[in-house]
């Protein structure tokens, strides 16, 4: 069985009076979340809790009576267990979708998730907004999420133009949780390896905290003192927004053998620069 170690933390910060983050790490489940809320009157405190809630339980059922098969734009080259966490973010944007239906407090109210499901061989990484997934892996860091944001959106169109925009909509979402019916998440799907470190974090750590910071601190540490490493940061350096990280390692991995499966393994850690996104 795969070890994991694993730890999280979320921290109000310095400027606001109210934490509108949400997290949830469970080893033992494989799964690791990240919402950052959005809305007036503690909405955005009850959209995260929300989001967070909802995916836990849907994938803590037991499989035999999973309707994922029924998800929203189902694609044959996904994973029954991709399929089962998109299953889960459709169901939460719903139940945030409705709660801000039936409560007048509550219009309006939003979040952003960013989720890892771990299966036997792989891990999944979905996400909505602007919560980030790091992977640390050889001493090299990449962004696995896809920020839903108008800036990096405007960035893939026109990368000089959009620096123009950094300061003033970097924090206008394109995609969030809650808002509409129905939501589209970009989701992945990648093996693990011995020593592989993800990070998974709101935006008020990652808007004071570059890759290669964020690499630097959380190498060759506890995930545990990584994490409150990358919160001191922040609220070092001002602490605007809620902070919330966690940091997990592969501490074993069962798969790592000697036989044709770990050699085909090895050829796909040597492709992972060559790793892709899909949109569902």
């Amino acid at each position: 069985m795969i070890e994991i170690e694993s730890s999280g933390i979320t921290d109000v910060g310095r400027r606001r009076e109210q934490n509108e983050d949400s997290l949830f790490y469970d080893d033992g489940m494989g799964l690791y979340v990240v919402a950052d809320g959005m809305g007036g009157h503690n909405a955005g405190e009850v959209a995260s809790r929300l989001v967070v809630e909802t995916i836990r339980d849907y994938l803590n059922q037991d499989q035999a009576d999973d309707p994922s098969q029924n998800t929203i734009n189902t694609d044959e080259k996904l994973s029954k267990n991709a399929h089962r966490l998109l299953a889960s973010i459709h169901l939460s944007n719903r139940v945030v979708h409705q709660t801000a239906l039936k409560n007048e407090d509550y219009k309006g109210m939003g979040s952003t998730v960013s989720a890892v499901y771990f299966t036997d061989r792989t891990f999944i990484v979905a996400n909505v907004g602007d919560s980030l997934v790091y992977l640390i892996r050889n001493g090299n860091i990449k962004l696995l999420s896809v920020p839903h944001t108008l800036v990096a959106e405007q960035a893939e169109l026109d990368p000089e133009n959009a620096e123009l925009l950094w300061s003033d909509f970097k924090h206008v979402l394109t995609r969030a949780m809650g808002v509409d019916k129905s939501v589209q998440a970009d989701i992945n799907e990648i093996p693990f390896f011995i020593n592989d470190i993800l990070v998974i974090s709101s935006d008020g750590l990652t808007d004071k905290a570059t890759p290669e910071e964020i690499l630097e601190l959380v190498d060759d540490q506890r995930s545990d003192q990584a994490c409150q490493k990358l919160v001191d940061l922040a609220n070092t350096r001002g602490g605007d927004d809620n902070i919330t990280a966690i940091v997990l390692r592969i501490k074993s991995d069962p798969n790592n053998n000697r036989n044709i499966t770990g050699w085909l393994r090895k050829i796909m850690h040597k492709l992972f620069n060559a790793n892709s996104h899909q949109e569902v």
